[in-house]
């Protein structure tokens, strides 16, 4: 996606056309969760990854579903990038046998370089950092910070409660024209990817840039 610099156009300029999906981010949990339906569709979609020549970004952790997602990427012969903060690295939570280890200085940079390193993004169950980052990705969207497809994997119903807030939300009015346009929502890797590919992104207008964020 090519991001104009501050001082060109009009904040109000037509997003650009998404890129071809080369690289999906991600998001998911630094544990395994209760069920294991989790962790089998963390190395699924790993392993569906790279079977399609498709490059995975991720938050860089070996443990959790993080730990399995990369490690069927890199059994199946895909590439991998993390992206993690000095913090982190520090801490020994590091996967240190990825393609690619971005090591940044904060959470913010870590978010922000996924984002640009990503032509999707895919989200795995998860606890409060895998929401932060699924919200942040689908707000740039209705902003038009980004035109890039945003998966919800829906593992053994994970994701229900979410989608019945998100009903009420709307049903109260504040959901504003229709962001679900931009939610690709699957049961498995395979449906996931496919719908991914034939996603058309809705027309909106870009009302800040990515360096505003």
């Amino acid at each position: 996606m090519s991001i104009p610099s501050r001082g060109s156009g009009s904040a109000f300029a037509p997003v650009p056309d998404a890129s071809p999906i080369r690289r999906i981010a991600v998001y998911c949990a630094s544990n395994d969760g209760v069920r294991p339906e989790y962790l089998a569709c963390a190395t699924a979609l790993g392993t569906a990854l790279a079977e399609r020549g498709i490059t995975v970004v991720y938050g860089g952790g070996r443990v959790g579903l993080m730990g399995a997602l990369a490690d069927a990427a890199l059994a199946a012969g895909g590439e991998v990038i993390g992206v993690m903060p000095h913090g982190l690295v520090q801490r020994e939570v590091a996967h240190h046998g990825l393609t690619a280890l971005r090591v940044v200085d904060s959470m913010h940079e870590r978010k922000e370089m996924i984002a640009q390193l990503a032509d999707a993004f895919i989200t795995l169950p998860g606890g409060l950092g895998t929401l932060e980052e699924f919200f942040e990705m689908w707000t740039w969207a209705q902003l038009g910070v980004h035109q890039k497809p945003i998966g919800l994997m829906d593992v053994a119903g994970y994701w229900a409660p979410l989608m019945a807030l998100l009903d009420h939300v709307d049903a109260e009015g504040f959901l504003r024209g229709n962001p679900r346009e931009w939610l690709v929502v699957a049961e498995d890797a395979s449906s996931m990817l496919s719908r991914l590919h034939a996603f058309h992104a809705p027309t909106v207008r870009r009302w800040i840039r990515l360096g505003e964020t």
